[in-house]
């Protein structure tokens, strides 16, 4: 901190945590903006003070298209934010005599041929010419600093998808446990059952699932594989606050009446383990895929992700919801996974509810899951060995004198 004796004013710098701003005054700068991981909460708490004439400066370097930076730039642009931009590239600062004071501040010798090299050796030694015109040109990349583009997600989305969300309130979990069992299995009863019914039987199905007690929300994901091989989200289905017997319910609900399961995969990362190991017991584990999420499991099974994207074999929500989770997929050393931001969940009525790509996180479950080879037999498509009295009866001629050494049972 910097303090003026004489007019009392002062310079604090502060972390980017949002609540270090609330009960403050003052003018407020927001260096590297498009890094922070919560830059919409950092900000909402910044205009907060313009309300007593105080100014808000947001300066960084972009970080992707997609960046909450260079959208708000973009909406300013666009008229809808009352914003001032201001564009300085390397250029202008190198017009201005950056170069010149770094000379003079490191003792070298400034010249016109000197100022170039340095200049082009910025650009040369940078990984790509994508990412020198993000660094130096403020021309943010097209990848928008997300692992799948967005013109992708936007061209897999279809409206016809529904979206299932359950929250649960405060003193959900205080209730009698036939009460929680009751008030769930109608729930699913009245959403769940039309949309199972109505499975395709040609077709086979995997789940995906990511957990979340508090804070962010459990969401489970039903894919359908066509006979063709493409895949279509059928369902989504999110809980939120929902206490860990009744998420247990929810699942074995779906797993019980999906006709041909080939496999699920489930988060079982610290308590997520509970629910991963409840399914384990109940289907065994040619079917269940329990995941220890790691750079290393993201690092295998993004990219099959984004290839379906790519290939536009996949089909998903259409929702604002789809978009975001999946924009939090970011290259992070060299790894597609989940970053550490977080966005305001649009479906929950908790103000202060958010999410945490958690969709994104379910749908690479399931896509995984559609390489497993298991399947729940449907027991409708077996059919019955006669009993043997029937058997004789009907004229039935055994050829095989083993036959009467089995009891009753299917091929």
């Amino acid at each position: 901190m910097i303090r003026f004796p004489n007019s009392g004013f002062k310079i604090q710098a502060l972390s980017s945590r949002p609540s270090n701003l609330r009960g403050l005054q003052g003018d407020v700068v927001i260096d590297e903006a498009a890094f922070h991981e919560s830059l919409d909460e950092l900000l909402k708490a910044a205009m907060a003070l313009t309300m007593w004439g105080a100014r808000v400066r947001i300066i960084s370097t972009h970080n992707g298209v997609d960046n909450l930076f260079n959208q708000y730039i973009q909406e300013a642009r666009e008229g809808r934010k009352d914003y001032s931009v201001h564009r300085i590239t390397l250029d202008d600062a190198i017009a201005d005599g950056l170069y010149r004071r770094i000379c003079y501040v490191t003792g070298r010798e400034w010249s016109p041929e000197s100022e170039q090299k340095w200049r082009d050796d910025l650009y040369k030694n940078a990984p790509t010419r994508e990412d020198a015109d993000e660094e130096y040109g403020c021309i943010p990349k097209k990848s928008g600093g997300a692992y799948i583009p967005h013109a992708l997600i936007e061209m897999a989305m279809i409206r016809d998808i529904p979206i299932l969300t359950f929250e649960a309130p405060d003193d959900f979990i205080s209730r009698a446990a036939w009460l929680r069992e009751s008030e769930v299995l109608t729930w699913c009863e009245e959403h769940l059952k039309p949309l199972l019914e109505a499975l395709n039987p040609r077709s086979r199905f995997s789940f995906g699932e990511d957990f979340a007690r508090t804070g962010d929300l459990s969401c489970f994901v039903l894919l359908e594989i066509t006979e063709s091989l493409a895949k279509r989200e059928v369902f989504r289905v999110e809980l939120r606050n929902l206490p860990y017997a009744q998420q247990e319910q929810v699942m074995m609900y779906i797993l019980t009446r999906v006709p041909a399961l080939v496999g699920a995969a489930f988060d079982a990362t610290g308590n997520g383990g509970y629910l991963a190991e409840a399914a384990l017991l109940a289907f065994g584990p040619d079917i269940i895929d329990c995941v220890m999420l790691s750079p290393k499991w993201y690092g295998e099974w993004m990219p099959k992700l984004k290839a379906e994207f790519e290939d536009q074999n996949i089909l998903v929500a259409r929702h604002q919801t789809t978009l975001d989770d999946l924009r939090h997929v970011k290259v992070v050393n060299g790894i597609p996974q989940i970053d550490k931001g977080r966005t305001k969940d649009q479906n929950a009525t908790a103000v202060n509810a958010r999410r945490h790509g958690d969709f994104a996180v379910a749908l690479c479950m399931a896509n995984r899951a559609s390489y497993m080879e298991g399947f729940i037999l449907d027991e409708s498509a077996c059919q019955a060995l006669p009993e043997r009295s029937r058997a004789m009866e009907g004229g039935y001629r055994d050829d095989d004198e083993a036959y009467h050494e089995f009891d009753r049972g299917c091929w």
